[in-house]
């Protein structure tokens, strides 16, 4: 059991999500990053798709009441253990009574914690994920707060053989801000005019305080639509359109471009005009607030490809820390 004395910002219970049910207008949630995620798990001897604790900002405060074996990943949170400093991105032993402590993110925006066994909360509709906008999933549905309690699994294998696990330096992300996001244009980019879809894959984008599980709302230059006469079905406002499905990731543009991520309602009335590929949310999901963004246009093909070098890479990390 770990008994948590500070939930941090925004701390929820995430797996890989909750597929199958998206026709059904329930998103997948997850976790955000699913490389820190998968990592996390893979160091303290759990399947990638075990729950961790994804924290936003800021890490929680928790007491053990078990030995155990831990991993931190993600967003460097400055992790101590009874006021000792411990190393992000390996597994780290903890004993009964230990208190674990987090800092504020330095770098990248969400850290991961995993511990070996997993997060053992309830599955609901086939996952143990939060989502908190109807109160499903994880903990009680909802974000981490101080005096709950959390059970954990039983691990997989035994402690002294998960303890100094670590990944090789150069698998540890950077976060950095320069690094595009690539996007697909479509379904409706012909809403834009040409110089606004230039303007999408070429100017500095920002992330605005507006930013989280639902959605990253960016601030960048004035967009502009071509001028039409409104369609029956669809809204007055230049960037609606007769309802249509929004894929994870679909770039709207009701004023300023909003990337829907994996807590997104499905389905609405403005135009997509792209779609951040999926080996790239992560990377969207490690930006803070005022942090660049840049997108970068590539076709199916490049992003399919993108996504099968994602998988292979995961796998060579994974190999890397069991070695």
């Amino acid at each position: 059991m770990i008994e948590i004395r500070n939930g941090g910002v925004a701390s929820t219970i995430q797996d890989t999500g909750r597929s199958g049910h998206y026709h059904i207008g329930m998103p997948p949630s997850g976790a955000m990053d699913p490389y820190a995620h998968a990592v996390a798990n893979a160091l303290v001897g759990n399947e990638k798709d075990a729950a961790t604790v994804e924290m936003t900002y800021q890490g929680i405060t928790a007491v053990f009441n078990e030995d155990t074996v831990v991993a931190i990943t993600g967003a460097d949170v400055s992790p101590t253990v009874d006021g000792d400093p411990v190393g992000m991105w390996e597994a780290v032993a903890v004993e009964a009574g230990d208190e674990l402590d987090m800092g504020f993110a330095t770098s990248g925006a969400r850290a991961y914690l995993a511990v070996a066994g997993g997060i053992d909360v309830p599955e609901i509709m086939g996952s143990q994920s939060t989502y908190t906008l109807v109160g499903i999933g994880g903990h009680e549905g909802r974000m981490l707060e101080s005096g709950d309690e959390l059970p954990v699994g039983t691990p997989s294998e035994d402690l002294v053989d998960l303890e100094n696990r670590t990944l090789p330096h150069e698998m540890v992300p950077e976060y950095a801000d320069e690094e595009t996001v690539r996007i697909i244009l479509g379904l409706t980019d012909y809403r834009l005019t040409d110089e606004s879809r230039e303007a999408l894959c070429t100017e500095e984008w920002t992330v605005t305080p507006e930013a989280d599980r639902v959605g990253y709302r960016l601030d960048g230059p004035d967009i502009e639509f071509v001028e039409r006469e409104q369609p029956f079905g669809a809204g007055p406002d230049p960037s609606n359109v007769v309802d249509l499905g929004y894929p994870v990731g679909s770039i709207q543009i009701p004023q300023k471009p909003i990337v829907l991520m994996q807590d997104a309602v499905t389905g609405g009335g403005y135009a997509t005009v792209g779609t951040v590929i999926s080996p790239d949310r992560g990377v969207l999901a490690q930006r803070q607030t005022h942090d660049a963004v840049y997108f970068e246009s590539v076709d199916i093909e490049e992003a399919l490809n993108a996504r099968d070098t994602a998988a292979t890479y995961l796998e060579e990390t994974t190999d890397a820390i069991q070695d």
